[in-house]
């Protein structure tokens, strides 16, 4: 069925059930960044594969909005669509709540599915429609009637997460969660997002691709906790171990009545940003709401010694990984095309011990595709080939079971011209400036953000994007609530902290250049001024002295290019055979 056609089918939906507009957001019933196939219902309508967007329908037009990262990846898919694109980080373009406000009348009535989007979100789009006069239906999902062949959720059994990875017990966890839940005066906990609750519970599963989560709900009491999920994901060795904490088994579509039936003088504590508007409905009227940051939010993100010592072993691996496919890539230039590159980085790390794959899809863009900031290879009619010339960028990462990886490396194939070389200069001058910072305890992500765009910006040139993001621990590579950006965040960068750093030039139809390393927070000098803080680097792999204008670099800039090569060398080479070990000295010379 073509695009025009689901649209069209959408529409006649539309009339029967009397919305005179349609939203259909990129989200699961979790509101998860990246969701399986069966909650691609976005994708489906509008053909735009991004993970980040919103379609919205009305009875004679049709909007996508997008963010910075696709815009170039939107135009393209949506194009013979009929579906207009909304650039919503650029001034002036208004959100897709205000473009309906202006496309419909007093009285009309615009449809959604509860279920995908978040409790805060909703309420406020109906605040805004209200005051124009405009209602909502959010018992609606017109996707499933008209998508026949819409994929089954994995049926996957889950799996346990030791203690000698994660550090902690799921004991030591919900005990730490209930803490919270008494300081708060709640008794129920009730959480959704599936990364806190495999990591509150130290399960895994294989439901999102490149993300090792279990689609389920969770509802943690004062004595007992309440897992709610497909009962046959579960075997009877897992649900064991489970009841030893108290976890106990119910099936997934009971969470509703679970909620309806909770007792009058209860209290739930909950994220409205986090808990879909549908199951918030569903909870007993009589019960108290306290709406507040998940509890498991800040816990998942601040890693213990455990954690922070096996990243640094799946960091060790993942730089082995992507040794071994660059001196490939090198050596097979004119034969390979972007998609080989993929399923050889991916042979690469699954061949590297407790390797689960990868961590997202990866971004191999030779040339101009590397100016789409999440370009997919697969979505391309005709394989691209790389040749002898211009720049190859890879963003790339592993799951393992002793963590979660994420690394960009922009690399030269031939000639390149001065503007390259100077872009590839100026990331790696942004890298630098952010990487090396000491600050004083108390800073956050978009305090220092400033200081990768600089050198940029004062050529002129800025990327459309936050600098940096968290990263889960055999979770998701996008793990909040830290990051690096220039949006306002008040979230403090904490001793453990993973995030980050990966500046980058886009330039469309010509070049697209990124590099990318991930630090943990660790405690510098303590002064009469306050605690300092540093980042330590976790990543080792080469970045291309061939690419890069020496003169445009600082003697402190060529010093921590050449320590870094250095550590690149002395980290990786006990675990490579002869042949890569020579060729990682070379791409590790002195500069």
């Amino acid at each position: 069925m073509e695009i025009k056609e689901r649209i069209s089918k959408l529409r006649e939906l539309m009339v029967q059930n009397n919305v005179d507009a349609y939203i259909v957001p990129s989200q699961d019933p979790h509101l998860s960044e990246y969701v399986g196939e069966h909650f691609k219902c976005r994708a489906w309508i509008s053909g735009f594969t991004g993970s980040a967007g919103t379609a919205v329908f009305t009875k004679e037009k049709a909007g996508l909005w997008t963010d910075g990262r696709y815009y170039i990846q939107a135009e393209k898919q949506l194009k013979g669509t009929g579906i207009e694109l909304f650039r919503a980080a650029e001034i002036g373009v208004p959100s897709y709540t205000q473009w309906l406000q202006s496309e419909l009348k007093e009285n009309n009535i615009v449809g959604f599915d509860g279920m995908v989007f978040s409790t805060s979100f909703a309420e406020k789009m109906e605040k805004d429609l209200w005051s124009k006069g405009i209602r909502i239906n959010s018992d609606l999902d017109l996707i499933s009637p008209i998508w026949t062949d819409r994929p089954e959720i994995p049926a996957d059994e889950i799996f346990l997460h030791h203690t000698k990875y994660c550090g902690k017990s799921r004991n030591e966890k919900v005990s730490q969660v209930r803490e919270k839940m008494s300081k708060s005066g709640a008794n129920y906990y009730l959480v959704s997002s599936l990364d806190d609750i495999c990591w509150l519970l130290n399960i895994r599963g294989n439901d999102v691709p490149n993300n090792p989560f279990a689609t389920a709900y969770c509802l943690v009491g004062e004595r007992e906790t309440f897992l709610f999920i497909n009962k046959n994901k579960v075997n009877s060795s897992v649900e064991r171990e489970l009841m030893q904490s108290n976890v106990f088994v119910k099936d997934y579509d009971e969470i509703y009545s679970s909620l309806k039936e909770l007792e009058d003088t209860s209290v739930v504590i909950l994220d409205y940003d986090m808990v879909n508007y549908s199951l918030v409905e569903s909870i007993n009227k009589n019960v108290k709401k306290i709406h507040h940051p998940n509890l498991t939010t800040m816990m998942k993100a601040i890693k213990n010694d455990v954690e922070v010592q096996n990243i640094k072993d799946a960091y060790i691996k993942d730089g082995v990984a992507l040794v071994q496919l660059f001196r490939w890539i090198r050596d097979n230039v004119e034969n390979i095309t972007e998609i080989d590159v993929v399923k050889k980085a991916e042979e690469f790390r699954r061949n590297q011990p407790l390797s689960m794959g990868p961590s997202f899809d990866s971004i191999a863009a030779y040339k101009e595709n590397a100016a789409m900031m999440h370009y997919n290879p697969y979505n391309e009619e005709i394989p691209r080939y790389l040749k002898e010339e211009g720049f190859f960028l890879l963003d790339s990462g592993g799951q393992y079971f002793n963590g979660t990886t994420d690394i960009t490396r922009t690399v030269s194939l031939g000639k390149l011209t001065d503007e390259e070389r100077r872009d590839f200069t100026l990331v790696l001058k942004s890298v630098i400036a952010l990487s090396t910072i000491k600050f004083l305890y108390g800073a956050t992500g978009s305090n220092l953000d400033i200081l990768a765009r600089r050198p940029l910006w004062e050529y002129g040139i800025d990327y459309k994007c936050g600098t940096g993001h968290g990263i889960g621990f055999f979770s998701n590579v996008h793990e909040q609530p830290q990051r690096f950006s220039q949006v306002p965040n008040n979230i403090k960068l904490e001793k453990g902290m993973m995030i980050t750093i990966e500046p980058g030039v886009y330039k469309e139809g010509r070049h697209g250049v990124r590099t990318e390393n991930t630090v943990v927070v660790v405690e510098d000098e303590k002064t009469e001024f306050g605690q300092f803080m540093r980042f330590e680097e976790l990543c080792y792999v080469p970045i291309d002295r061939s690419a890069i204008l020496p003169e445009m670099l600082t003697e402190f800039e060529k010093e921590w290019l050449n320590n870094y090569h250095e550590k690149v060398f002395k980290t990786l080479s006990p675990y490579l055979d002869e042949t890569c070990k020579k060729w990682l000295l070379k791409e590790t010379e002195k500069l």
